[in-house]
């Protein structure tokens, strides 16, 4: 059984959130960090209600201290955990029928369980037809639409057929996402409102030793180790260099075949080259840990957002991505670059002008990438963007508190 919900509808906009993943889980990074830098900024002005997995990326048992079935507190947030016996549409449909929101906020546009099964239940009468946000997260990027293209085509096709996703609004994080939306799905999407993903809040840490000349170049990739974060990339750019680089990876293993293909490539690095896989952290202990590298490598095939990223330049590290995501023109701003992915071994340049900063433009470049992190938080309309993504809903409450 799943406990029924009151809400007073007449006090805050409900935002009925569905997610794969939410705290206290941290592996799946993107969305899960998204929602909760959502909830801590907004949760004081719209009630949000999400629904989740019970337990983290590849854990087999649920979070200790959880009841499922249960509304239970959760920051700014009250979530509904839910183990995998109670995914099914019966239970899907049953929680958006006796959940009272005025919105549903679905955060993927290919999950089967957290978006096709409300959006099917909507399509088949069994749950209300309340106003719909879709944010994709990424998901229709070229690099992301080019793993297991045949798959998501014949979906993308039969979701067209029978109307899945007519009437919805989408959300995009930025221009380059919207763009993305649009060339995938073409008129299929009536209204793209850009709401960017909000930053969290990052205490930058008070000091950092400069790398002595000569020494091994701290290099940190932190993120899910798949093919859309292209670490086999990364270490192919690697291999061409003859400096010493120290290479430490963070992340979930999220395929093993990929990961047998990079500990493969591991194999063949040079001895200059030390690369070693530290497993996953917890998002308390990111900041600290990006904090201690000379340079932030992601080479991804895509992202809407990129809070790793942000959270790099948060603390100082300058980054070294790919020109698919939404942090562009880093060199000119003295922080980092972003490259297109045509040559590993034009990345593998950079790295070796990395190497080469002397402690005082060390310093220097991560006092300019700080004070971007900064300058972009401080001056960033997100927080109104993300306001005005449900503000039509608002106003109909403001409406319906005054009758």
């Amino acid at each position: 059984m799943i406990d029924t919900l009151d809400v007073d509808q007449s006090r805050r906009p409900v935002i009925l959130t569905l997610v794969r993943y939410y705290l206290p889980g941290y592996k799946a990074g993107g969305p899960l960090r998204t929602i909760s830098n959502m909830v801590e900024a907004m949760g004081d002005a719209f009630d949000f209600l999400i629904v989740t997995s019970d337990r983290d990326v590849t854990d087999t048992a649920p979070y200790p201290g959880i009841q499922n079935g249960i509304w239970q507190k959760v920051g700014k947030a009250r979530v509904l955990y839910l183990p995998p016996e109670r995914r099914g549409l019966r239970h899907i449909a049953r929680i958006l029928a006796e959940t009272p929101h005025d919105i549903l906020y679905l955060n993927s546009f290919f999950d089967p369980v957290f978006t096709q099964k409300p959006l099917l239940a909507r399509l088949l009468g069994l749950a209300p037809r309340s106003r719909c946000v879709l944010a994709p997260r990424g998901e229709f990027s070229e690099g992301a639409l080019a793993l297991k293209s045949a798959k998501k085509n014949a979906f993308l096709a039969a979701a067209h057929v029978v109307g899945l996703y007519r009437g919805l609004e989408w959300q995009a994080s930025s221009d380059y996402e919207k763009a993305d939306i649009r060339r995938a799905l073409g008129s299929f999407v009536c209204e793209i409102k850009i709401a960017p993903d909000l930053p969290g809040m990052t205490d930058i840490p008070p000091s950092f030793a400069p790398r002595s000349s000569g020494e091994p170049l701290r290099v940190v990739f932190l993120s899910r180790i798949s093919p859309k974060k292209n670490l086999d990339f990364a270490l192919a750019a690697l291999r061409q260099l003859r400096i010493p680089v120290r290479f430490d990876i963070y992340g979930l293993i999220d395929d093993e075949s990929y990961w047998r293909r990079c500990r493969e490539i591991i194999a063949t690095l040079p001895e200059n080259i030390e690369a070693s896989w530290l497993g996953s952290i917890p998002h308390a202990q990111v900041a600290g840990t990006l904090a201690r590298y000379d340079l932030f490598f992601l080479p991804t095939r895509g992202e809407n957002y990129g809070h790793a990223i942000f959270e790099a330049l948060s603390v100082g590290t300058p980054v070294l991505i790919s020109d698919r995501t939404p942090w562009r023109g880093l060199e000119e701003k003295g922080i980092g670059w972003d490259l297109p992915l045509t040559s590993p071994g034009d990345f593998a340049v950079c790295i070796g002008r990395a190497f080469a900063f002397d402690a005082r433009e060390q310093t220097r470049r991560r006092r300019l990438a700080a004070a971007f992190a900064n300058e972009y938080r401080a001056g960033s309309q997100s927080l109104a963007q993300n306001r005005l993504l449900f503000a039509p809903c608002e106003r109909l409450i403001v409406e319906r508190g005054r009758r």
